[in-house]
């Protein structure tokens, strides 16, 4: 199901960590590289269970998952903001101090 700009306002309310890019939503979580490789795999495996998968870029400053729904033209639906939830969660297992911003 296609949401409306209205509802795509409303659902990033609720995920204050993501932004709004045309039409994906986005967000970087800043984790050093190697926690960011167990944060991809984390995400993959819960995205194979529900067959909805995120871009995923891995850099020196953290992991940025972008979303969108291809098999719906490239746009919106609440798949991508129930994967966004599930990647915040994962998200806030993998936030240990140790692991969170780059080295010092």
């Amino acid at each position: 199901m296609l949401l409306s700009d209205d509802e795509i306002q409303a659902r990033l309310a609720g995920l204050p960590e993501w932004e709004r890019q045309g039409n994906t939503i986005t967000r970087l979580v800043p984790v050093r590289y190697h926690a960011g490789v167990a944060l991809i795999v984390h995400v993959a495996d819960v995205s194979r269970l529900t067959s909805h998968h995120a871009e995923v870029h891995l850099s020196f400053d953290g992991v940025r998952f972008t979303v969108t729904t291809h098999d719906a033209g490239g746009q919106l639906t609440v798949a991508d903001f129930e994967l966004a939830e599930r990647i915040d969660v994962i998200a806030a297992g993998h936030a240990a101090a140790w692991d969170v911003g780059p080295v010092s």
